[in-house]
C-alpha cells in the first residue's frame, strides 16, 4: 500500500524520521563519552549538547508522528503490517516518553549544563535501545512488508528473520 501522507511523491514520514533518530541516537552517544570526560568544561559541554539534541529530536519525533499514524491507519486490518505498524508506532511513544523524561531530568539538574543524573542517562540509553527495536520494525514495514511503498506490496510477508523470500518460502517457519 502506497503512503497516504506523500510530498512530492514520496512518503513523508519516511522522509522525517532520520532527524529525530540521528538527533536523539547522537545525544546518548555525547551522554556516554560525557561519562568517560574528567574536564569540568568538556563535560559541561557535551551535557549542554547532548540535552539540545533531545529536545530537537523529540520535537523531530513528534513531527513524523502523525505522518506514520495516517499511513498506520490505512493499513488494513488483520494483516501481519497491522500488527507490526502498531508495534512500531506504540515503542515510538513509550521510546519518545523515555527521552522526554530524561530531558526532564536534565533540565530540573542544577546549573545551565543540564548535567544528566544517573536516571536521566538510564532512560535515554533504555530509549536508544527500545529506538533500535522499532527502528528495525519500521524497516520490517517498509522494506520487507512495503507500506508506504507499493500498492502491491505482500502485507503479509513473513518475518524476515525467519525466511528469505518474502512469500516465505526459503527457510521455514513463518511468524
Amino acid at each position: 500500500m502506497e503512503s497516504r501522507a506523500k510530498a512530492l511523491g514520496h512518503p513523508i514520514h519516511q522522509m522525517l524520521i532520520p532527524f529525530p533518530f540521528g538527533l536523539l541516537s547522537t545525544a546518548v552517544i555525547f551522554d556516554i563519552i560525557y561519562l568517560f570526560v574528567d574536564t569540568p568544561s568538556t563535560a559541561d559541554t557535551l551535557a549542554l549538547v547532548a540535552f539540545w539534541m533531545m529536545a530537537s529530536g523529540i520535537i523531530g519525533g513528534l513531527v513524523a508522528a502523525p505522518f506514520g499514524l495516517i499511513d498506520y491507519l490505512a493499513i488494513p486490518t488483520g494483516t501481519r503490517a497491522k500488527s507490526v505498524g502498531l508495534l512500531h508506532g506504540v515503542g515510538n511513544l513509550f521510546m519518545l516518553v523515555l527521552f522526554a523524561v530524561s530531558l526532564w531530568l536534565r533540565y530540573s539538574a542544577p546549573g545551565p549544563a543540564h548535567r544528566p543524573s544517573t536516571a536521566a542517562l538510564a532512560a535515554s540509553i533504555v530509549a536508544f535501545l527500545l529506538a533500535g527495536v522499532t527502528g528495525w520494525l519500521g524497516g520490517e514495514l517498509v522494506d520487507r512488508l512495503g507500506v508506504g511503498v507499493d500498492d502491491g506490496a505482500h502485507l503479509n510477508a513473513p518475518n524476515s528473520l525467519t525466511s528469505d523470500d518474502a512469500h516465505g518460502d526459503a527457510r521455514g517457519s513463518v511468524i
